[in-house]
């Protein structure tokens, strides 16, 4: 009996991994498809490829066009996650220390960029921008980028607090330090993984992000998702293909920076 329940169980492992795989694949496919295109000879996104060159990066980083939607797209995601990861850091802070009537609200409430359909969002923030003349502006992309990484600070530095001990406060104060100083010396290097974790999401979210800047951006705030955009509906050039390898590599090592964090974050949780 046992040998069988043995053999089931294997056999539902197999199953389990080759279904795993193959979602993987599945998932991966599309992405590794267009890495190859960038190397391609030939003026059109198509396979077999005709030849392997570097002309379209050529023509991607000696491009004026391509160059400024770089630049549009590192500027207001930097700023974008500063303020993102401030504000998030705050509330997830003060909902872990405080409890009050209608805080699971407010907690959903703070979420709530992330479940609302982005097009819903780009509309409604184009009306609510429109009478302060905030369309059009970097100003403007980059506060409707910081709500949009906002909620990934707060469950990220919240997922850090909940394995916090708070007699380390207790302790920081009781010693007479300041509320300032604990939360400077004693807390924020606990959950510095956690916050910077965070603001790592809250940017590559602002960097891949397309609808809200086709609603409220202009011609002097075209980031680099839009410029592909437009690109694939004017003129399909293997240029993209580059330009999306790029990102491609730039999503990558935010993962490999976000891993790393994390793993500090449970080393220093281990130790604490």
């Amino acid at each position: 009996m046992s040998g069988a329940i043995t053999g089931t169980e294997k056999a539902w492992r197999v199953v389990l991994y080759v279904v795993a795989i193959g979602g993987f694949f599945f998932l991966v496919a599309p992405i590794l498809a267009i890495v190859p295109l960038s190397f391609n000879d030939g003026q059109f996104l198509t396979y077999p490829l005709r030849g392997v060159s570097l002309r379209w990066y050529e023509d991607f980083f000696f491009s004026g066009t391509w160059m400024s939607s770089i630049r549009n797209s590192l500027i207001i995601g930097v700023v974008a996650a500063t303020i993102a990861t401030f504000l998030g850091t705050l509330a997830a802070t003060g909902l872990w220390l405080a409890d009050f009537p209608g805080k699971r609200f407010i907690s959903a409430f703070l979420l709530a960029p992330m479940i609302v359909p982005m097009v819903i969002y780009a509309v409604g923030l184009y009306f609510y921008f429109a009478p302060f003349d905030l369309t059009a502006t970097f100003t403007g992309l980059i506060l409707a980028h910081a709500v949009l990484g906002t909620p990934f600070v707060v469950i990220t530095v919240t997922a850090t607090l909940s394995g916090f001990d708070r007699t380390l406060i207790r302790a920081g104060l009781s010693l007479g330090a300041s509320p300032i100083r604990v939360a400077r010396s004693v807390v924020f290097p606990l959950i510095a993984p956690g916050v910077i974790f965070g603001g790592l999401f809250a940017f590559s979210v602002s960097l891949e992000e397309v609808i809200t800047v086709l609603f409220i951006g202009g011609p002097n705030q075209r980031t680099l998702p839009r410029e592909m955009f437009s690109g694939i509906r004017e003129n399909i050039s293997p240029t993209i293909a580059a330009a999306a390898t790029i990102m491609i590599v730039l999503a990558v090592l935010l993962l490999l920076s976000a891993e790393f964090l994390r793993r500090r974050s449970s080393r220093l949780q281990a130790k604490g």
